[in-house]
């Protein structure tokens, strides 16, 4: 088995050495992964700092000495053209001697900061968007139109176009070409870089040849204009289409990590709001969780959030760890146990001792681990933009080497700059720009069809390198609702009985094995169970709890007598009867009164304490419940145990088949959980995968990924909740259920919104087919520009060809990446997805 606990081995330490701290900073103003490379090399450029920035959060991980102020790294990333401030975590450790009402109201205004910043930008570029649709279609219609039928021309025609383009290619286009200026102030390039320059050059050369290159009569015909000397061409239509799709896709990403930043916002606040102190002298009081200090004494209540890691003075209840450990079984909390902030009281009231609040809690450590992850695969930049580095300068030093070329073999200045302008017309990132975000649209469409939401371009670039999926248990292969698995009784007791008595006294607790007895007896003995006052046929009523009258009473033996009238607490198909004088025994089971009998349901050693050993007749079934990762209840009454039960998590009815189908795609399946090994294993069995890991706490179920790939697999990880969120981050493609935690699909890059486990194959077989549309069509979109570059420097390319050429090129593009919408999934599951009714060709 892999260790559960390593130290990883790249990216932002998980804890900071003695000399350093951690700083979280919120960066405004990066468009491409190529900012983000950019801001992180000024950051490291410091001394004794280390960053790691994440493009998709617009977050910034720096561990910097602790006397170098917030303000120098804000400063350095200023001077990269990017705007930075602190976090509402980072403020509120800075602050942290600070009074606890200052430090709490900081932390609020920060995190507002920073959800307000990413609503400002959503509705800056959905403005823009809005402006360019609306111009797009006429202008389109009308440059193809007037550039190649002469004869439709007008009087004002070029006054027209210009009306049409100037607030797409100048307002609309405006933050392409903003972050080209402040690419060329730093001496840089990326995708901004081309699009500007191709927007530029398509509008300038428009108007030059709309102005002065069309002289001619208004009557020559569409071959006269191709063979035209001076050109003519217009393409205004190519810089609305290279603006508005790129507004699109810019848009897309923009609403993406607004939802996670909110999401993680939301995980943040949700811990607990307010806590209830108690004072030393008993009385309690109200006040918000952030002002919560280690050493307060604070109330928790059954169903209310323990507000901070802390230790149990007084009190017994069941706690919901599921959130923080994935065990699917609450455990038990009495006094001198340690309990963690962020888990639910279930059963009774506590008294806590705080240890670690507010940003020194595993809740909040959880937190700043799925961010560091993610800062981790920020350093992979988006393909366009690491050959757009390479790609601008050359096209640039190919542009002026044409134009002094012409100019010293004897050509005339204007035939010169056209020619060096051609080499920028041809050389427009249109079909570029569009083959991610063309592609990313028709996945996303039929994703959405299929159930699965794609976050971004990073999931399409890991999925053809994973080899190994881990597959967390709780939530993920299994319902995470408890249920009942078995049920064995002894000589002489039916298995109604052992239900019904059982059901009666677990009715009232609120465990989940308890929810799920209860749950079973009214399923099985309760089913034809008469409403209302609970009355039975003949001339009998049922009175109270305990016993009936007429003349069909029971006896306390259980004979029936008279009429045949049944008792709650017999075989009949009643309503379960109340238990009078209930007691819960946290982590032991609970006793009742039942029908006049004292019923205990539980362990094993608390029916031996109320002199009911189990007989030997059970210790078969019940050993091998355990060894299956069942738990086992006894039930007893009249002082012999009568029978045993078995509660289990149920496995997922898609599991087998989903983890067959990610073993068809050559995919080698784990099981990974903080549940106990016996469970574990039961699973794993249930479902074919071999290689279990259990017993991992959520810092080391990342730890397990980093082992994983330290080990050179690559790794994709599938989960739903906030113990998987670091996990979902760190490994190469996180695949979160729709139906988890916020964290948790925030921390994903595929969303699966299908309550089928085979969504898992049909998420990554479609990523790996929108992959290969995008590369295909980037390797079109390079090759067309590698051909035609050429001609176009040696003059042989008139404009308007090479404006055909060029939209030609981006048709190709945007009819490749439609033709993932007839992906399909196979099998029983095609009913279940939308779509056209074809074979997949993606």
């Amino acid at each position: 088995m892999l260790s559960p606990l390593r130290t990883r081995s790249a990216g932002p330490p998980v804890a900071a050495p003695p000399a350093t701290r951690e700083v979280e900073l919120a960066i405004e103003g990066m468009s491409c992964a190529a900012c983000a490379v950019r801001i992180e090399k000024k950051l490291n450029k410091l001394d004794h700092v280390a960053a790691a920035v994440n493009y998709a959060t617009a977050t910034a991980w720096v561990t910097a000495p602790p006397a170098l102020p917030v303000e120098a790294l804000t400063t350095a990333i200023g001077n990269a053209g990017y705007t930075a401030w602190p976090t509402g975590s980072t403020a509120a450790t800075a602050g942290a001697d600070a009074a606890g009402a200052d430090a709490a109201g900081a932390e609020t205004a920060e995190t507002e900061d920073g959800a307000t910043a990413a609503a400002r930008h959503a509705a800056y570029l959905r403005r823009r968007l809005i402006v360019a649709l609306i111009f797009f279609v006429p202008l389109t219609d009308l440059s193809l139109t007037l550039s190649l039928v002469p004869s439709v021309r007008f009087p004002g025609w070029q006054w027209t176009l210009v009306a049409c383009a100037a607030p797409v290619a100048l307002w609309a286009a405006w933050p392409f070409h903003r972050a080209a200026l402040k690419n060329a102030r730093h001496g840089t390039s990326s995708m901004d870089t081309l699009v500007s320059l191709g927007i530029i050059a398509a509008c300038g050369w428009s108007v030059y040849a709309m102005f002065f290159l069309d002289r001619g009569p208004a009557g020559e015909s569409v071959l006269h204009q191709l063979s035209h000397g001076s050109g003519g061409g217009i393409y205004l239509e190519v810089a609305a289409s290279v603006t508005t799709f790129l507004l699109a896709g810019r848009l897309y990403e923009a609403r993406a990590r607004r939802t996670a930043g909110a999401a993680m916002r939301e995980l943040a606040a949700a811990g607990a709001k307010d806590v209830c102190v108690l004072t030393p002298d008993g009385t309690e009081h109200q006040i918000p969780a952030g002002r919560l200090r280690p050493g307060d004494m604070f109330v928790v209540r059954p169903g209310e959030t323990i507000a901070a890691d802390g230790e149990v003075l007084f009190g017994q209840s069941a706690v919901d760890r599921s959130m923080m450990t994935g065990e699917s079984v609450p455990g038990e909390a009495a006094e001198g146990d340690s309990v963690v902030g962020g888990t639910i009281a279930l059963t009774g009231r506590l008294v806590v001792r705080a240890v670690k609040v507010g940003p020194d809690t595993q809740l909040a450590h959880l937190i700043r681990l799925v961010e560091q992850a993610q800062a981790d695969k920020a350093s992979i930049q988006r393909l366009a933009d690491r050959i757009s580095g390479v790609f601008v300068p050359a096209v640039l030093i190919s542009a002026a080497l044409t134009l002094a070329g012409w100019l010293l073999a004897g050509g005339t200045a204007e035939h010169a700059f056209a020619a060096g302008l051609a080499v920028l017309i041809i050389a427009c990132p249109c079909a570029l720009g569009l083959a991610t975000p063309a592609a990313l649209v028709a996945a996303c469409g039929r994703g959405a069809q299929l159930g699965i939401f794609i976050k971004g371009y990073q999931a399409l670039e890991s999925s053809r390198a994973v080899d190994t999926v881990v597959l967390d248990k709780t939530g993920t292969v299994t319902t995470g609702r408890m249920s009942l698995a078995g049920v064995q009784t002894v000589a002489g007791t039916s298995r109604a009985e052992l239900l019904r008595y059982a059901g009666a006294v677990e009715q009232a607790s609120e465990h989940a094995v308890a929810a799920a007895i209860t749950a079973a007896a009214e399923a099985e003995t309760g089913a034809e169970a008469e409403t209302g006052a609970e009355a039975e046929t003949g001339a009998e009523a049922e009175t109270g709890a305990e016993a009936e009258t007429g003349a069909g009473a029971e006896t306390g033996a259980g004979a029936e007598t008279g009429a045949g009238a049944e008792t709650g607490a017999e075989t009949g198909a009643g309503p379960l009867p109340a238990a009078l004088s209930f007691r819960a025994l946290p982590g032991l089971g609970a006793r009742g009164t039942v029908g006049g009998r004292e019923v205990v349901v539980g362990r094993a050693a608390l029916l031996a304490e109320s002199g009911m050993p189990a007989p030997a007749e059970l210790a078969g079934p019940c050993r091998a419940w355990e060894e299956s990762g069942c738990t086992t209840v006894l039930v007893g009454w009249d002082g012999a145990v009568r029978g045993a039960l078995a509660v289990s998590d149920t496995v997922k009815p898609s599991a087998a088949a989903a983890v067959a189908e990610l073993r068809a795609l050559g995919l080698h399946p784990v099981l990974l959980t903080g549940d106990n090994e016996a469970t574990a294993r039961a699973v794993a069995a249930a479902t074919g995968i071999d290689e279990v890991i259990a017993g991992t706490l959520p810092a080391g179920k990342a730890a397990v990924v980093r082992d994983l790939q330290a080990r050179g697999r690559s790794v994709a990880m599938v989960g739903d909740g906030v113990n998987d969120a670091p996990a979902l981050a760190a490994a190469g493609l996180g695949l979160a259920l729709g139906s988890g935690t916020d964290v948790a699909i925030c921390a994903a890059d595929l969303i699966l919104l299908r309550d089928d486990l085979q969504v898992v194959a049909d998420a990554i077989k479609l990523a790996r087919g929108t992959f290969r549309t995008i590369r295909r069509n980037l390797a079109w979109a390079f090759s067309y520009n590698l051909a035609a570059l050429p001609l176009a420097a040696l003059g042989f390319l008139n404009p308007i060809v090479a404006s055909a050429a060029m939209t030609l090129s981006s048709v190709f593009v945007v009819w490749n990446s439609l033709r993932l919408g007839r992906f399909r999934v196979a099998g029983p599951r095609r009913d279940q997805a939308a779509g056209p009714r074809r074979d997949q060709t993606a």
